[in-house]
C-alpha cells in the first residue's frame, strides 16, 4: 500500500510587512511538494498586507486545479509579538510537519528536499544551511552540520522542519523572550539529546537580513542575553562558554558570507 503523503504546514507571521510578505507567499507557491498548508497569522496590518492575504486566499480557493497542492487558512488580529503569532499558527495548523516560513526558498523543490530527508531518515526534525541576504548581497552564511549545543552549535531555525508531535511533547514558543524564543525552543528540544535531527548540506532558505534577531547592536545584545537565560533556564551546563563560542561562530558566518560574496562578483 502506498504511504500517504504527509502534510506540511508553513506558518507565516506578518505585521505591516507588505513587500516582504508578498515575496514570501509568491516563493511558497512555487513549491512542488504535493500537500502544503499555508497558515498565515497577521497581527492586524494596515499597510495593504491584509489585501494581499485575502487576494491569495481567493485565488487558491477559486482555482483548485492550479493550486491543487495548496490549502490556506489565515487570521488577522492583534497579537503579542512574533512568537505569539507563531504559536497561534501552530495551534491552527493541521499538518503533520511544521515549518515557520517568513523568508524565501532558493528552489522549487526545497520543501520536497526537507520532507524526503525527514521521512527517509525517520527523523523528528530536519534542517539545512541558510543564507541571510540584503537584496543580492550575502551578509551571513549559516553552515551548521549536526553538532553539539555545548560547542555553540545550533541549527538555523528558519530551516527547521519539525514533526508536530515534537511541539506537543515540548511545548510552544515562550513569549517572554522578545527576540530569542526560537533559540530557547531549540535548546529545549535538543538539550536532552534524544531528538533525531537530520541535516541537508545545502542552502534551501534565503532569509531577509535585518529581522528581530539581527537588528543592530542593541538587538544583538538583547538576543545574547536571552540566549544566556535560555541556557540557564534549561539547566545547560557552562552557559557562558557556550555563548562565547556562539558569538565566535556567528562572526565566522559573516566572514564566510563576505568571502563567498566576493567570489560571486
Amino acid at each position: 500500500m502506498k504511504q500517504k503523503t504527509k502534510k506540511v504546514s508553513l506558518i507565516m507571521t506578518t505585521f505591516n510587512c507588505h513587500d516582504q510578505f508578498l515575496i514570501s507567499i509568491k516563493s511558497a507557491l512555487t513549491q512542488d511538494y504535493p500537500d502544503i498548508e499555508l497558515v498565515i497569522v497577521d497581527g492586524g496590518s494596515t499597510d495593504g498586507t491584509l489585501d494581499v492575504i485575502k487576494g491569495y486566499a481567493d485565488k487558491i480557493s477559486a482555482d483548485p486545479e492550479h493550486y491543487k497542492n495548496f490549502s490556506i487558512r489565515w487570521i488577522s488580529e492583534p497579537d503579542k509579538g512574533i512568537y505569539d503569532g507563531m504559536n497561534k499558527g501552530i495551534r491552527m495548523a493541521s499538518g503533520d510537519v511544521i515549518a515557520v516560513f517568513n523568508d524565501e526558498f532558493t528552489c522549487p523543490d526545497a520543501v520536497s528536499n526537507y520532507m524526503y530527508i525527514l521521512e527517509d531518515g525517520g527523523y523528528d526534525a530536519v534542517h539545512s544551511d541558510l543564507v541571510y541576504a540584503q537584496g543580492d548581497v550575502w551578509k551571513r552564511y549559516w553552515h551548521m552540520p549536526n553538532g553539539n549545543i555545548h560547542t555553540g552549535w545550533m541549527p538555523a531555525h528558519p530551516t527547521l522542519y519539525i514533526r508536530k508531535e515534537i511541539y506537543d511533547r515540548y511545548g510552544l514558543y515562550k513569549t517572554e523572550y522578545r527576540s530569542s524564543s526560537d533559540y530557547e525552543f531549540m535548546i529545549r528540544i535538543l538539550a536532552d539529546g534524544t531528538l533525531k535531527l537530520g541535516y541537508i548540506p545545502k542552502v534551501l532558505i534565503r532569509m531577509f537580513y535585518g529581522g528581530t534577531s539581527s537588528a543592530g547592536l542593541k538587538g544583538y545584545a538583547r538576543n545574547t542575553r536571552e540566549a544566556y537565560l535560555s541556557l540557564v533556564h534549561n539547566k545547560v551546563s557552562f552557559p557562558i562558554t557556550i555563548i562565547v563560542l556562539r558569538i565566535i561562530r556567528t562572526l565566522h558566518q559573516y566572514r564566510v558570507a563576505e568571502k563567498m560574496q566576493k567570489e560571486l562578483e
